[in-house]
């Protein structure tokens, strides 16, 4: 993305979900910046499902530890029991602690993304724009529903670098695995091969 080219998400309706109410204000502080005007913000996935079943939005972005509902739950729930066309919404996860049995996971539920704590503007832009570019077709399967884990790009945008293995979300609690850079995440969610 070059620096004249311009993103207008003005006419975008995204539905951020976090269960903590600063991290919340703060995500819709950037998509603000990106011009959305319709954003819903939710504490709970729970409520975000109820949500959905009375209207639909185009993209979501997440992160909820809940343990009625986490981000997992919500995005597989999204994937294997909404109707189509809202069963194809972009999920963005946004997590504090990206082990990469965490970022398998966020993948293996059929996330679009998983983008790692502290977010900046910047990368959560890159990532909004290549989900607008991408061709990728929705696989559904037993064992997987999702985009295409066989993506046809040239891999992760490119001068981006990884975050800092240190930063846990408080919720969560002491990591069990060492936190992946974002360009390592990147790598993992590139192309698989799906069985069918």
């Amino acid at each position: 993305m070059n620096k004249d080219d311009r993103v207008n998400l003005e006419h975008s309706s995204v539905l951020l979900i976090d269960d903590n109410q600063q991290a919340l204000d703060m995500l819709g502080s950037v998509v603000q910046g990106f011009g959305v005007r319709e954003q819903i913000k939710l504490t709970s996935a729970t409520a975000a499902v109820k949500l959905l079943q009375e209207r639909s939005v185009d993209l979501i972005i997440i992160d909820c530890a809940d343990p009625e509902m986490d981000s997992y739950a919500f995005t597989r729930w999204l994937r294997r029991e909404t109707p189509a066309p809202m069963k194809y919404t972009p999920v963005i996860m946004v997590t504090g602690h990206a082990s990469q049995s965490k970022v398998r996971e966020g993948r293996d539920c059929g996330v679009s993304f998983v983008v790692v704590k502290p977010i900046t503007p910047n990368v959560l832009l890159k990532r909004v724009v290549w989900l607008a570019m991408d061709g990728r077709e929705f696989i559904e399967c037993p064992t997987y529903v999702g985009p295409d884990r066989r993506v046809r790009n040239f891999g992760p945008p490119m001068g981006e670098k990884g975050r800092r293995a240190g930063d846990l979300s408080a919720h969560i609690g002491i990591a069990k695995e060492a936190n992946m850079e974002q360009a390592d995440i990147d790598a993992l969610l590139k192309p698989q091969k799906v069985q069918l």
